[in-house]
């Protein structure tokens, strides 16, 4: 299982699309639970199962510091149904540290999930609860954010991407 740190930009994992998770057990309460330990000493508001070294599909978003009303949830085997609108918005990434990129979105999801105990979830969100699931979920395909940018930004960015880049 992965140690206790976020994948940076360049591990192979980053790239992988997820499998389904098929096991609701003890262990992948643990997994969670370390998911948010990772996360929350990183100072994210999300992490995708990648980002921890795993290919499950199931990812994490804690946005209860903005927003006092929401709890910590755990999304497993998501599924986007619809979305809706678009936003630009800047967004930042565990796994690229200290990058952050205008990127456009929909501004509204509705994501149907499994909970941590397999029990079948949806949710509409919006704002940053919607950019948060839309990029996580596209973790879980192996995409990570600097793919919605064009080529030319990219090429700005080597020199940057670059510095962060393991291997």
């Amino acid at each position: 299982m992965a140690d206790n740190h976020v994948r940076k930009y360049g591990y192979p994992v980053l790239r992988k699309k997820c499998r389904p998770v098929t096991v609701f057990d003890e262990k992948l309460k643990k997994f969670a639970e370390k998911m948010f330990s990772i996360m929350w000493a990183a100072n994210g508001i999300g992490l995708a199962a990648p980002q921890a070294g795993d290919t499950r599909r199931m990812f994490i978003v804690d946005l209860s510091k903005q927003d006092f009303d929401m709890k910590p949830m755990v999304f497993i085997n998501p599924e986007i149904e619809s979305t809706e609108g678009n936003t630009v918005f800047e967004e930042g990434c565990l796994s690229f540290p200290g990058l952050y990129l205008e990127i456009e979105r929909p501004a509204v999801v509705v994501v149907n999930y499994q909970d941590i105990d397999g029990n079948y979830q949806s949710v509409e969100a919006t704002g940053l609860a919607a950019r948060a699931i839309l990029h996580e979920y596209d973790h879980l395909e192996g995409v990570l954010f600097i793919d919605h940018i064009s080529a030319i930004d990219r090429d700005l960015l080597a020199g940057r991407l670059k510095k962060i880049k393991v291997g």
